[in-house]
C-alpha cells in the first residue's frame, strides 16, 4: 500500500482525472479559432505562451495518468527528497510528486504557478490529498518565482509550463542538481532548444524520448 493508492489521494486523482478528461470538449473550444501552425507559434514563443494559457486558464491540462505513475515511480526509485516543478496547473503532477515524498519519508517540492486561479485550485486539490504540508507553490513567473531559495542539492525537476522557457528554467536549477539528478520535460517537442542542449554529447546530461510526449534526461556530471 503506498500514498498513491490509499484514501484520501487515490479517490481524489480518479475524480481530477475524471474532470480533466469531460472537460477535453471545451478546452479544445478555447483555441478553436487558432489553426495548428498559430497554436505551435504560441507554444514556442517566449511571449506568445501568455495569450494561448490565458485562453486554457479554466483547463486542467493535467498529465496522463501514465505520466503521473512515472513521476511517482521515478521519486522513488531515486530515493528524491527535493523537488522543483515548473507548471502546476490544477496540481494533478504535483499529487504524485509529494505523494511519493511522503512515501520517501518526506522532502521538499517547490512548484511555480503564474494564474492565479489555478494556485488556488493546485492548493485545495493538495489539502484534500493531505500533502500540502510537504508543497510550497510560488505563484507569479517562473523566471522570477524560481530564482531565489531553491534546495541544493535538487534531486528531480518536472518541466511543464511555457515549453518555451524550458531552457530558461534549466538555467536556474542546473548548478544545484546533484549528480544523477531526474529531469522530466513533458511536450518537450515543442522545445526544440532543450531538447538539442540536453541531447548534445557534452550537455552533462544523457537523454532520451520517452513515451509519447516526455523527454528523460539524467545529470551525469
Amino acid at each position: 500500500m503506498t500514498t498513491l493508492t490509499t484514501t484520501p489521494l487515490a479517490p481524489l486523482l480518479d475524480r481530477l482525472f475524471g474532470e480533466a478528461e469531460a472537460t477535453e470538449a471545451a478546452t479544445e473550444a478555447a483555441v478553436a479559432d487558432l489553426s495548428d501552425a498559430e497554436r505551435a507559434r504560441m507554444m514556442r514563443s517566449k511571449t506568445g505562451y501568455r495569450d494561448l494559457y490565458g485562453r486554457l486558464k479554466d483547463a486542467p491540462l493535467a498529465v496522463s495518468r501514465e505520466t503521473g505513475a512515472l513521476l511517482y515511480m521515478l521519486t522513488r526509485s531515486a530515493r528524491a527528497r527535493t523537488i522543483v516543478e515548473f507548471g502546476t496547473s490544477f496540481g494533478i503532477s504535483t499529487l504524485h510528486l509529494a505523494a511519493a515524498l511522503r512515501d520517501n519519508g518526506g522532502g521538499r517540492l517547490i512548484t511555480s504557478e503564474f494564474e492565479p486561479s489555478k494556485t488556488a485550485r493546485a492548493r485545495e486539490n493538495l489539502t484534500a490529498g493531505g500533502l500540502i504540508d510537504l508543497v510550497e507553490i510560488r505563484e507569479g513567473d517562473a523566471l522570477k518565482t524560481l530564482s531565489v531559495d531553491l534546495p541544493d542539492p535538487i534531486d528531480l525537476v518536472l518541466l511543464d509550463g511555457a515549453k518555451a522557457l524550458y531552457p530558461d528554467i534549466l538555467d536556474l536549477v542546473e548548478s544545484r542538481l546533484r549528480p544523477g539528478a531526474i529531469i522530466v520535460a513533458d511536450n518537450a517537442d515543442f522545445s526544440p532548444d532543450y531538447l538539442a542542449r540536453v541531447r548534445a554529447p557534452t550537455s552533462g546530461y544523457m537523454s532520451t524520448p520517452f513515451a509519447e510526449d516526455v523527454e528523460l534526461s539524467v545529470r551525469i556530471n
